[in-house]
């Protein structure tokens, strides 16, 4: 056993020779021979038990680093144009990371849904790494959402996405029908030619793209969200019956409520509160919070299972919703209608007087909601003005739910997650599904109070499972990077803030900044400066806790209606209580880090969808005032333009670079400015606007904008021709002087820009 080299060091030979990991090539490196392999092999063995190297076929490897020759899928290009691609076969239990392909004048055009096989280096010091492509291996056709425009020979696809800038050639006998100016699906039809435009042939038409019910329709379409339940599942969910109290605590005499939005489509989580009579707390409070047990119904590897799986989470609309499970379970069985007994899983929680959780249990029970409230109705009766069916339940349910939140909050102040003000919009529509208004939600105490109970009922769910070692899904936060946080620095900066430095940075920290700008022109500015700063939270099997929340152990329950991560984690907690058969399989615990992946996915691509649709519908909404003149703040500063966030309607446009004056500016991508080439004048997020709409484009959602004024000093305007009233001359970059054709080449770019905008919005 002398001979054989440590765990740490076996480890960092493989990590530094990738190439060569069979035991025969770890045991030349070290010497190994003789019966000295048999104890290599038994320590190899342990490594991998322990998860620190996978063996595929005969040879080892790191799971935490990519094969020096791994499959890609390329994503496409990014902002700046740059090819990036997904591994897929990452086995990490860290992040997937992100290839960056460094191409070669030889390479083929790649595309997104392009499979590659390229060659990997791992970037120095960081966690991502630099492609290069061997040879490409498969595409998948890339799917295009647009407007058909019927030409003599064929025809042109309009992609309505905001970042397509190309049009689409339809050759002849591609349309499949198609009408002029109707919303059509196509996928690419052949390779990409280097020469003319791409050609694609049309698979689905959807009608009148100016249809109000078509704004959510394009979404749907748009980000590939199964929006149709397979006939199986329908007729598993038909099948379902109600659950019976058999093998469940009788919880039907508490007197549970829930609490939601008026226009809610499902109740998944209850709440009953009470004083604490162990004379050891005293000031306390029991809290109880009943979920759905929608793991009674969908049970691992039935059709619903696979379904929801696929689905990963609910998507919500102004006008629709796509749901994660049929109406069968998620509006009628597994919802907690009022005065119908419905099983749950529920956690009884312990509070001291001052909101500290001293204890939890949970529970397989059955109860009983004895009011379905919403929350201007549950805050209306503890401000004194009780409805009809909320003032019977004020003194005995109401009132002590609000005692049991106002321990809660100065929990939450001693905990500080981070505390931004961001309103959130509310579109309304008419019956025929036009946008009727756009409001600013009211944040009630009602709101807080739900969000406090289910994330300390999520925290309960967390905390039991990694007491008991049962595997979950846990909800990651992680720290934001130090040069977002430099960007944050600089930015309140700028403002007259400040920003601690040379210190791990906490959410106190944050909340300080926020704190500071409250009540201040750049409060705006601030609040949405320091949630960019933030990384992106994701499901993992594996703890890295919740930096927003200042939580160590953090995991979601309370809404398995919606989400398949709190169906995992309603089943752990029935295998590790030993409910009943439905619990966490071996199989499903083997593939936690796929589903993870796959559900941080479809999170994503709901959230983008559901932001796509509302930016259509304040388009569509904000197009019969073209021309008028708006109030704002300057949201975001790039190359080609300003961004502004109307103030009314919480809507971005876009100040297309031409329009933002009579001079031309450079564009400082470090410090997010633009500056005039004689003015100097210095264009920046935070910046007081007005603005006149020049252009709403319902069908990509994009707004384009004319400067009118800064702070109130008016902006001298561009001529018709977009040359300068006042002669001189420079293009960007180039102050004074420069000569004509530059002047001609940056008048065509900019051009460019305004035509992209107002086919494809921002």
């Amino acid at each position: 056993m002398s001979n054989i080299p440590s765990k740490e060091e076996i480890l960092k030979w493989i990590s530094e020779n990738p190439t060569l990991g069979a035991k025969r090539d770890i045991a030349k490196a070290f010497g190994i021979k003789g019966a000295a392999r048999i104890d290599l092999k038994r320590v190899l063995r342990e490594l991998e038990d322990e998860g620190h190297l996978e063996k595929r076929k005969k040879t080892y490897r790191d799971p935490d680093r990519l094969p020096p020759v791994s499959v890609l899928q390329v994503n496409g290009p990014g902002k700046d144009g740059d090819l990036t691609a997904r591994p897929l076969e990452w086995q990490g239990e860290t992040a997937e990371p992100v290839v960056h392909l460094v191409p070669r004048a030889s390479d083929p055009a790649l595309g997104a849904g392009d499979r590659i096989l390229a060659r990997v280096t791992l970037i120095e010091g960081g966690t991502d790494y630099e492609g290069r492509l061997i040879r490409r291996i498969g595409h998948n056709p890339k799917r295009i959402l647009g407007i058909y425009r019927a030409g003599a020979e064929g025809g042109r696809l309009v992609p309505i996405d905001k970042g397509a800038d190309l049009e689409w050639m339809v050759p002849p006998g591609a349309a499949q029908g198609a009408k002029d100016g109707e919303l059509v699906e196509a996928e690419q039809a052949g390779p990409k030619s280097r020469m003319g435009l791409p050609k694609a042939r049309i698979i689905d038409r959807l009608g009148d793209p100016s249809a109000p019910k078509a704004v959510s329709l394009i979404a749907i379409h748009q980000h590939g969200i199964p929006d149709a339940f397979p006939d199986e599942v329908i007729a598993e969910a038909d099948r379902a019956k109600p659950a019976g109290l058999k093998g469940r605590e009788d919880l039907r005499d508490l007197p549970f409520v829930t609490i939601d939005p008026s226009d809610a489509r499902d109740h998944d989580d209850a709440c009953y509160a009470h004083p604490d009579e162990d004379p050891k707390n005293p000031g306390g409070h029991v809290l109880w919070v009943a979920i759905a047990d929608v793991a009674h119904y969908v049970r691992p590897g039935s059709e619903l299972d696979r379904e929801a799986r696929k689905r990963g989470n609910s998507t919500y609309f102004p006008d629709r919703v796509v749901p994660m499970l049929p109406d069968r379970l998620s509006g009628d069985l597994c919802s907690l209608h009022e005065g119908v007994a419905r099983p749950s899983i529920a956690v009884r929680m312990r509070l001291d007087f001052e909101g500290t959780k001293i204890g939890h249990s949970f529970h397989r029970a059955m109860i009983r909601s004895v009011a379905s409230l919403h929350y201007e109705e549950a805050q209306q009766a503890m401000d004194g003005t009780p409805s009809e069916r909320a003032a019977p339940l004020l003194d005995d349910v109401i009132k002590p739910l609000f005692a049991a939140y106002e321990a809660l909050k100065h929990a939450r102040s001693v905990r500080q997650p981070l505390d931004l003000a961001l309103p959130e919009r509310k579109i309304e529509l008419s019956d025929e599904g036009e946008v009727a208004s756009v409001k600013f939600r009211d944040r009630l105490d009602a709101h807080k109070l739900v969000e406090e109970f289910m994330v300390l009922a999520n925290v309960a769910a967390a905390e039991t499972l990694v007491a008991k070692k049962s595997p979950l899904l846990f909800r990651v936060h992680e720290e934001p990077p130090v040069e977002k946080l430099e960007s944050l620095r600089d930015t309140a900066q700028s403002a007259g803030f400040t920003l601690a430095k040379g210190q791990v940075i906490l959410t106190r920290h944050l909340n300080a900044l926020l704190n500071a700008a409250a009540g201040s022109d750049h409060a705006e500015l601030i609040n949405m400066s320091t949630l960019r700063s933030m990384t992106q939270a994701y499901y993992a099997p594996k703890n890295f806790g919740h930096f927003g929340l200042a939580l160590k152990n953090y995991a979601h329950f309370t809404s398995p209606i919606r989400r398949y991560s709190d169906l995992i984690v309603h089943r752990s907690l029935v295998a590790a209580h030993g409910w009943g058969d439905d619990g966490l399989t071996g199989d499903q615990i083997d593939e936690l880090d796929a589903v993870a992946g796959h559900i941080s996915e479809t999170e994503r691509r709901s959230m983008t969808a559901e932001r796509d649709t509302t930016d259509r519908y304040l388009a569509a909404y904000l197009s019969e005032r073209v021309g008028g003149e708006f109030s704002g703040r300057i949201s975001g500063v790039a190359r080609f333009g300003a961004f502004v966030r109307l103030d009314e309607t919480g809507a971005d446009g876009l100040i297309p670079i031409r329009s933002l004056g009579a001079e031309y500016f450079h564009f400082d991508k470090k410090g997010a400015t633009l500056m005039g080439s004689d003015s100097g004048r210095i264009i920046q997020p935070g910046l007081r606007v007005t603005v006149k709409l020049s252009e709403a484009v319902p069908v990509t959602g994009g707004l384009l904008l004319e400067l009118l004024s800064i702070d109130g000093e008016a902006v001298e305007p561009v001529a018709p021709s977009g040359r300068r009233r006042h002669g001189g001359g420079g293009g960007r970059g180039r102050p004074g002087g420069g000569p004509k054709r530059k002047l001609v080449k940056a008048k065509r770019k900019s051009d460019k820009v305004k035509r992209k905008v107002k086919r494809q919005g921002r």
